[in-house]
């Protein structure tokens, strides 16, 4: 397989979970405005730029905020919602990673199956059309629940038809980095919200609630931690869990699943592959030896940063292994 192809489909697989975990994040955030009025009212009494809010949250967690405030400057609900949504001048933005995964389909159009073409093309078409207004008058849960349909959809479709050759495992693992990654970000977004606003951990309940739905797990949470939540528990089942499909550790174990199943001719690129092999191998053991004390949100997050930094180093890794430059855009 050429690199440049290995590459179009690598970022396939990132930029259509990328777009899926945007609209988790932000359904999530956005409708958690209700809980926190009171909340809000007792923050009040500092400036008002001082205040975290939500959107400072949802900005923080998409990796973005420096480009955001060179943009924009103030948070305000309908400048980070567009944004993060609609911005095409946004790299980062849910519509960009639509239109880049949908370029890429585009690119492989003669060696993918015709149904991820015709999925990516009509989900970049409706949402293209999409504008901020018509998405604030209408219910934006419905929106991002919609936008999460095309993604399931795209994802159920590969699962499906592809033929479970080095294509469909390259698609594979630019997902699973990709979704390791963004749960880092949630829970470093929680994080830096903790460091702002001062809690204690008794105090952090609708906080710790939005990262389990954030990553779709507060039913799956309650099924294996009956007595309720706490920072410790929360963390565990979001790094830890072997279980949860959108757990980092299940993220870390279908990477190196994948990557295992990748068949190279070139024994260069088997001695660089066995190299990402390696640098999963440690993110697994760096996971395996996380102690309770490690699992507190704060601004202290020391293993969280750590398992970042190494998310990152691996996409860099990855990029350098297979494609054409030593490095891939996000």
């Amino acid at each position: 397989m050429l690199n440049r192809n290995a590459e179009a489909l690598f970022w396939i697989g990132r930029y259509m979970e990328r777009a899926e975990n945007h609209a988790r994040l932000i359904d999530v955030h956005y409708h958690m405005q209700m809980d926190q009025d009171a909340l809000i009212d007792q923050l009040a009494g500092g400036e008002p730029e001082e205040h975290y809010s939500k959107w400072h949250r949802i900005v923080d967690a998409l990796g973005s905020r420096d480009a955001y405030e060179r943009g924009y400057g103030a948070y305000t609900e309908q400048d980070v919602l567009h944004y993060t949504t609609l911005d095409r001048d946004n790299d980062n933005s849910l519509v960009s990673c639509v239109s880049h995964a949908r370029a890429n389909v585009r690119t492989l159009r003669e060696k993918l199956p015709s149904e991820l073409w015709d999925t990516s093309n009509a989900f970049y078409l409706w949402l293209r059309e999409k504008q901020p207004d018509e998405m604030m008058r209408e219910s934006p849960h419905l929106f991002y629940g919609r936008i999460k349909e095309w993604t399931a959809q795209f994802q159920g479709l590969s699962q499906s038809v592809m033929p479970r050759e080095n294509e469909w495992h390259f698609i594979e693992c630019g997902r699973y980095l990709e979704r390791g990654e963004n749960t880092l970000r949630i829970i470093r977004s929680a994080m830096l919200t903790a460091s702002h606003e001062g809690w204690s951990n008794a105090d952090a309940y609708p906080y710790l609630q939005a990262v389990l739905k954030s990553v779709s797990g507060y039913q799956a949470f309650r099924r294996y931690y009956a007595d309720g939540l706490s920072v410790h528990a929360i963390l565990e089942f979001v790094l830890l869990s072997s279980v949860f499909p959108r757990s980092l550790q299940f993220a870390l174990y279908m990477l190196d699943d994948h990557m295992r199943s990748i068949e190279l001719q070139d024994r260069a690129l088997r001695v660089e592959h066995d190299r990402i092999l390696r640098q999963v191998g440690k993110m697994r053991a760096d996971l395996a030896c996380v102690e309770r004390d490690d699992l507190a949100i704060d601004s202290e997050g020391a293993i969280v940063i750590h398992l970042l930094q190494s998310f990152q180093q691996l996409g860099a890794i990855f990029a350098k292994t297979f494609f054409r430059m030593g490095e891939a855009s996000a």
